[in-house]
């Protein structure tokens, strides 16, 4: 049994160790990478520098005259959109995807201070330029927060509200010890593709691997093997200290749009868990029952819950994930 057991390990070990050398390095503008659709640059003056925030705009072939914004998270770009994009396209809507400033093909700045308000107004100056005067705002994991202060706001541009698996649903703080952001960005550089892979296996997937999940992970990791990493790795550190230091779990009593909250119940991510007291750990990150107490919160919330989905409902179990989307949005339209 042990000889079994080992053999198994290192067979595992070996196809990790291959999938890892065969990493493509990636550079901090993400030259390299295709997005799914045509990606344009907004241009702009912000805190005494000059940034590019990468956008796709995907028209439908029979407009319905409605757009939507999609927000990532903080893990990933714009491109993880890929199948909801062609999938709300098809419905006739115009979808709208920013990477922001310090993610996915945008500007990697050496100092920026990080607010969501800072985001939210980018994205809003983006969306006047493009013509965008109502809107349907997406937000997934920290792009729920972002959605969140965005409709906050620009309650007269934002006509509807969807967050999937956001995270900022309950206060970090409140749990787990502040790590400075010297720290952050010394963990960040010792991120390898082994260690995002177990940490989204463990986390995102409940230790179910699946060969879609790869290309998401690889983008993560083929950053860390690039001479941009360091600056890349400032900017993540950046945007972690943004996330626990600016919750937003008070002010969904402030909301004035329709919500709609997409939960994958397994997902058990939460920011700060390993600088947290051990007895309280296990408290944080419960999508099973976050999701009730936001509820409560809304003046017109809704809540769907996917039962076994984890913090992924849109690449992990992207039917479930749509259908009820596609309701809210023409329910409220």
């Amino acid at each position: 049994m042990i000889n079994l057991l080992s053999a198994i390990f290192i067979a595992i070990f070996t196809l990790t160790s291959i999938n890892a050398a065969e990493l493509q390095s990636l550079d901090k503008d993400l030259i390299n990478y295709s997005y799914p659709y045509p990606v344009h640059f907004h241009e702009f003056e912000s805190q005494q520098q000059t940034l590019r925030m990468a956008y796709m705009v995907v028209k439908a072939t029979k407009p319905n005259g409605k757009d939507i914004v999609l927000m990532h998270g903080k893990n990933f770009n714009g491109a993880y959109w890929r199948e909801t994009i062609k999938s709300l396209t098809s419905d006739g809507y115009r979808v709208i995807v920013p990477d922001q400033i310090g993610f996915g093909k945008s500007t990697k700045p050496k100092y920026y201070q990080y607010t969501f308000e800072q985001l939210a107004h980018n994205t809003h100056a983006l969306l006047k330029e493009i013509g965008v005067t109502k809107t349907a705002v997406v937000g997934h994991s920290m792009g729920g927060m972002l959605a969140t202060r965005f409709a906050l706001m620009y309650p007269e541009m934002t006509e509807k509200l969807i967050l999937a698996n956001p995270i900022g649903l309950e206060d970090y703080q409140l749990f787990s010890k502040y790590r400075s952001i010297d720290l952050s960005y010394e963990a960040e550089l010792k991120k390898t593709y082994e260690k995002i892979k177990a940490y989204q296996l463990k986390f995102y997937y409940d230790n179910q691997w699946k060969p879609a999940y790869d290309e998401w992970t690889n983008l993560l990791a083929g950053w860390t093997i690039n001479e941009d990493y360091p600056i890349i790795a400032w900017n993540a550190a950046l945007t972690y200290d943004m996330i626990f230091t600016q919750p937003v779990v008070y002010e969904f009593k402030n909301i004035d749009c329709p919500v709609l909250l997409i939960l994958g119940t397994r997902d058990r991510t939460a920011l700060g868990r390993a600088f947290a007291p051990k007895e309280l750990q296990p408290l944080m990150g419960r999508y099973d029952s976050l999701g009730e107490n936001t509820l409560a919160s809304l003046k017109r919330g809704r809540l769907i819950r996917l039962e076994g989905i984890g913090h992924l409902p849109h690449i992990e179990a992207f039917d479930q994930f749509i259908k009820p989307l596609k309701t809210f949005l023409k329910q409220y339209e």
